[in-house]
């Protein structure tokens, strides 16, 4: 099983994130961020990683830190289950629809992070929720995963809409990256022989 816990405290939050990438999309995830957990649930049922994650942020100053290291503790478990990538197809892409909202999402598992990132989000809010946030979560998480990420906004009016297509476009793309190859099952997935 590709497995991976960790916990990250800072001064600012203290998360422990639990992954397995041969899950069934399994999840359980509690930031006090209501909207954040809705999305995270999101982000391990499309992909089909389980997900646990418990995080304790200085909420009272605003949600910017829990999102933030929630990413980077992500990013990590991730990269450190996926291992040495020996296997993986390595490349994910999904073009997903949401109501009014149409989103593509292309990545690589690459170990050189890169986030581009064309979404615009029509309101500051979603909810309670600050909307910037969802850039932040994303760029925590291809920056400490490693990851490649593009992101294009087609369509969209609603922001809510538009956020959780984001999440589950991602997801989508992960799932592909994440899984086994078995036409090159032993091989990683890399003319240089490292990723």
């Amino acid at each position: 099983m590709r497995t991976h816990s960790l916990t990250r405290a800072t001064a600012e939050t203290d998360i422990t994130v639990e992954v397995n990438l041969d899950g069934t999309g399994a999840y359980d995830n509690q930031t006090g961020v209501g909207f954040f957990d809705h999305m995270l649930d999101q982000l391990a049922r499309h992909s089909l990683i389980d997900m646990t994650v418990r995080a304790h942020g200085d909420l009272h100053i605003d949600d910017h830190h829990t999102v933030e290291d929630t990413g980077i503790a992500i990013g990590q478990a991730l990269a450190a289950a996926l291992g040495d990538k020996r296997g993986i197809r390595r490349y994910g892409a999904c073009l997903l629809p949401m109501d009014d909202a149409l989103v593509r999402v292309a990545l690589d598992l690459s170990a050189r992070p890169y986030l581009i990132w064309n979404v615009d989000l029509p309101t500051p809010k979603i909810g309670i929720f600050d909307s910037e946030l969802v850039r932040e979560f994303f760029q925590a998480l291809s920056t400490h995963g490693g990851i490649t990420l593009h992101v294009d906004m087609l369509h969209g009016i609603n922001s809510h809409h538009i956020a959780e297509a984001v999440f589950k476009s991602v997801a989508r793309a992960l799932r592909e990256a994440v899984e086994q190859d078995a036409r090159k099952a032993d091989a990683i997935p890399s003319t240089k022989g490292a990723l």
